[in-house]
């Protein structure tokens, strides 16, 4: 599972003209679901993102979470983060989960997240040609990838 992270002040998601969903200030997270990807990790990488210190505290240093400052998560599913570029220019995507397993474990995520406690969460439609806006501050951009969990030794 392969996540963007991007610091926000605002940024929200369009499908088909209407707004799906949009947020304030916190987290556009765009999360791609790869072939062989589990629960656990979902768990552990909602986890991580609902923790990761990068709002800033009263101080300007990035030293708080989401759930420290009750900041929104706009969860947008994105199969190209598993692009395969090994070969030629045209990116491959067969490591990307097979759509309805991708779309589960999607929702799995998205609940992980509330229930660790981010209150202001939205979503994309999940397979949909969709328009995402966002004004990222910091820049503050983050990737994480579950593969290298999964590569570390216990």
């Amino acid at each position: 599972m392969k996540a963007v992270i991007q610091r926000v002040t605002r940024a929200s998601v369009t499908v088909d003209g209407e707004v799906a969903g949009q947020i304030g200030a916190g987290f556009l997270i765009l999360l791609g679901v790869a072939r062989g990807d589990t629960e656990a990790e979902a768990a552990l990488l909602a986890a991580k993102i609902a923790r990761l210190r990068v709002l800033e505290d009263p101080q300007g240093k990035m030293n708080l979470s989401l759930r420290d400052t009750g900041g929104g998560a706009l969860v947008i599913s994105q199969f190209t983060l598993c692009a395969d570029l090994k070969k030629g220019n045209r990116p491959a995507f067969t490591g990307a989960e097979e759509p309805a397993r991708a779309n589960q474990l999607y929702q799995y995520f998205c609940g992980c997240l509330r229930a660790e406690g981010v209150a202001d969460l939205q979503t994309g439609v999940f397979g949909a040609q969709m328009h995402v806006e966002l004004l990222n501050e910091g820049p503050v951009t983050i990737v994480m990838d579950t593969e290298i969990w999964r590569k570390a030794p216990c």
